[in-house]
């Protein structure tokens, strides 16, 4: 098991996927989703197949968190300078657990 920490206190837990259609699968398959999805060397991310809004995180080399946004289904985003990791999560997700730009997000196993 994954998990998304921030400060000693536990986000949620995290499904991390690294390579080919993988990538994408946890999003397309599910409704709306507990935890989260994280997309390691990833600088920007879509929501062309899913049917739900999704809130993004882009995290900078040391896990900080540089952008938040909230995507709405079938949208296109755009690459984020100095982003190097992506945590999705469903739509209201970041505002449940406490997620603020500039916090410094540690993926743990």
């Amino acid at each position: 098991m994954t998990w998304l920490v921030t400060d000693g206190r536990v986000l949620a837990s995290a499904d991390v996927v690294r390579r080919g259609h993988r990538r994408h699968s946890p999003l397309t398959r599910r409704e709306g989703f507990d935890g989260a999805v994280v997309r390691p060397h990833c600088r920007w991310v879509h929501t062309v197949g899913t049917s739900h809004a999704l809130d993004v995180a882009y995290l900078d080399h040391r896990g900080a968190v540089i952008k938040v946004v909230s995507m709405a289904p079938r949208r296109i985003g755009t690459p984020v300078v100095g982003a190097r990791t992506v945590i999705l999560a469903s739509a209201g997700a970041f505002g449940r657990w406490g997620l603020h730009l500039g916090d410094v997000v540690d993926v743990t196993d």
